[in-house]
């Protein structure tokens, strides 16, 4: 796809889901992701109003100097404690509150760019597309990118076709 509808003036979004980013890129390629060359590739030149990198801590805390890393690269970070269950189960996801923010934000701006490749999107993405008339630009890994989600934005921009650009 082409970055045709890509004008200076939009006001952009950019919302990160980390874990699905970190491990995409470290089952397919054993490397890590540029955060900050993902960052500028979403905006595109355009205005930024908000970058977020949505995160789940561990115990023992290893993603510390990580999540300031994202900071200095120029995004806000949430985060929230990884859930350990009973037997040894653990969950840690954004999703909804991804979702939640992505929708609440599309109100005021012209374009959501959402790096992650979760099909668990695709009910936010065309919500935000029919309700708000946000454009929604995806940013991720096609061989682990959803196929729908890719087809319901706007715009997909396949991070595995430069990968010295988007890996380290």
């Amino acid at each position: 796809m082409s970055n045709f509808s890509q004008f200076k003036e939009q006001r952009v979004a950019v919302l990160v889901d980390i874990q699905n980013l970190y491990y995409s890129a470290r089952v397919l390629y054993n490397k890590k992701v540029n955060f900050k060359n993902i960052l500028l590739e979403g905006v595109a030149r355009r205005k930024l109003i908000r970058a977020i990198a949505y995160g789940i801590t561990t115990l023992e805390g290893s993603e510390e100097k990580f999540l300031e890393a994202l900071v200095k690269h120029g995004f806000e970070v949430k985060t929230k404690d990884l859930q350990i269950f009973p037997g040894g189960a653990k969950k840690g996801d954004w999703d909804v509150g991804i979702a939640v923010d992505a929708i609440k934000l599309s109100k005021n701006l012209d374009v959501i760019v959402l790096i992650s490749g979760d099909g668990d999107y695709l009910p936010m993405v065309t919500y935000v597309q029919n309700t708000t008339g946000c454009r929604v630009e995806v940013m991720a890994f096609s061989e682990s990118a959803n196929g729908k989600l890719i087809e319901q934005a706007d715009n997909f921009i396949n991070l595995s076709e430069n990968r010295k650009k988007f890996l380290i």
